[in-house]
């Protein structure tokens, strides 16, 4: 069943539940509560008449189920990142940007293939030119096509074996237009005066998909199922929201150790 549809028939019986809450008692008095099958379709068609008569709830309800989801997703993403901070921070299986002893770490999950992350992209690179202490974490989620496959293959060699080349090279290959594979990084790779043998014999080897394999785990974990997605401090933060919105979670995190102080 469309998730859609799933959501749309809790809310119905969280609605008929509030709707019963809400009958008068003299309607439903409290012996009721042990409903015999005979009395069904008598208190289906009280529920029915109810929300016919106020359709709002079914609104209402809705609102509330989906504050409850996001709160729980909430939840669960704080939990791993505290059961997975070594990971998210501090894994082998990605690149740094900036300032590596910066005190405060952007981690970005991306794909090379994603127009958004181009304009995140400009965004990591705005908030890096004005802010000395900040360090960007890079994790690859190759998500989109077969061609992002290859392409996070040869920029995951590239940071391994030529990681003072990694920020020239990822800035280079995302700002191209048009879909990105393994040719086409390589073309950039070879552009900036890398060894492509040595990159193409790096990019081959096994333990390159453990490293997406392991960053796609985290996105689970996490809850990420999109790019570009970021977690800042305490907070996993969803979609190319721009360098403003970046730079006072930033900021916050500066100021009292989370995205939202106060």
């Amino acid at each position: 069943m469309p998730a859609l549809a799933t959501s749309f028939l809790r809310s119905i019986k969280y609605a008929a539940f509030s709707a019963i809450l809400a009958l008068p008692m003299l309607v439903l008095p409290t012996q009721a509560w042990a409903i015999d099958e005979s009395d069904k379709p008598a208190i289906e068609k009280i529920i029915r008449d109810y929300l016919l008569q106020n359709p709002q709830l079914l609104i209402e309800v809705q609102q509330e189920l989906e504050r409850q989801q996001q709160q729980e997703a909430k939840d669960r993403a704080t939990k791993a990142l505290t059961e997975m901070s070594q990971t998210v921070f501090d894994s082998p299986n990605q690149a740094v940007i900036g300032n590596t002893d910066g005190d405060v770490t952007v981690v970005e999950f991306f794909d090379y293939n994603c127009s958004f992350c181009q304009r995140a992209m400009d965004d990591m690179n705005a908030l890096l030119a004005n802010d000395n202490k900040l360090k960007f974490v890079l994790k690859e989620l190759p998500i989109l096509s077969n061609g992002s496959v290859e392409a996070s293959r040869i920029s995951t060699a590239v940071y391994r074996l030529f990681p003072e080349k990694y920020e020239q090279f990822h800035n280079e290959l995302l700002s191209l237009n048009g879909q990105k594979d393994g040719n086409r990084a390589l073309g950039i790779a070879e552009a900036i005066g890398l060894d492509i043998e040595l990159i193409n014999a790096e990019a081959a080897k096994d333990d390159v998909l453990d490293a997406f394999r392991e960053v796609n785990d985290l996105a689970t974990r996490l809850g990420i199922n999109g790019t570009p997605s970021y977690v800042i401090g305490d907070e996993v933060v969803f979609g190319a929201l721009g360098e403003q919105v970046l730079r006072g979670k930033i900021e916050n995190v500066r100021k009292c150790g989370k995205t939202v102080c106060g």
